[in-house]
């Protein structure tokens, strides 16, 4: 007996060390309060793929987000969202690349600091797809472009008290749209450029 009440206190610290149930993940868009939502930049990412010397896809990613939705659940189509990428947090696997995209000769980060997308309309193809057709201002020309978007689930943040949801899209453009051009590697990478994009919101109080 002795021996086992001494062996109390660490079996309750080891049951207090197990995490707690969470709430499971709803796939229903509908169950998600409608409203304003705030980017969770912390768990947000919007990563790019250009084709390299017509061999590999070279990835890279830009580190600061921002943006708010306007979520309908009732009516998906009507929601409206915009993002804001801090253009000089462009980031790859090599230093020296990212001081020369960050360049005049490049994005101009300092002269063109933000790039954004604003969406103008969302076409619903399935309960938890759909297309975002919006403007994208980037180096300082704006082009519609059409994204497509997957509602990833929603459910109380477990790291803090709000509703939270997530998306999934990706889309396609071309950097010689938004003068992209001129860089004295150009001829080793492709016109054609992926978006790939995981958003986290949480809803605003």
């Amino acid at each position: 007996m002795p021996r086992l009440a001494a062996a109390a206190p660490i079996f309750a610290a080891a049951l207090l060390a197990v995490p707690q149930a969470r709430a499971q993940v709803s796939m229903d868009a509908t169950q998600a309060p409608s409203g304003a939502y705030r980017l969770q930049s912390s768990h947000s990412q919007l990563l790019f793929s250009v084709l390299h010397i017509g061999l590999t896809d070279y990835y890279g990613r830009f580190d600061r987000l921002s943006g708010t939705l306007n979520f309908d659940s009732a009516h998906p189509e009507n929601s409206s969202v915009v993002i804001t990428v801090d253009t000089a947090s462009i980031d790859t696997a090599s230093p020296q690349l990212n001081q020369e995209l960050k360049s005049a000769d490049v994005f101009d980060a300092d002269k063109y600091p933000q790039t954004t997308f604003r969406s103008v309309s969302v076409i619903r193809t399935s309960p938890v797809a759909g297309k975002i057709i919006g403007d994208l201002t980037l180096h300082g020309v704006t082009k519609r472009i059409t994204l497509d978007a997957t509602f990833a689930g929603g459910e109380p943040d477990p790291l803090g008290s709000a509703y939270a949801i997530g998306f999934r899209a990706s889309g396609t453009v071309r950097r010689t749209d938004f003068g992209l051009t001129g860089m004295p590697w150009e001829p080793m990478v492709g016109d054609s450029v992926t978006l790939i994009i995981q958003a986290m919101f949480d809803q605003e109080k």
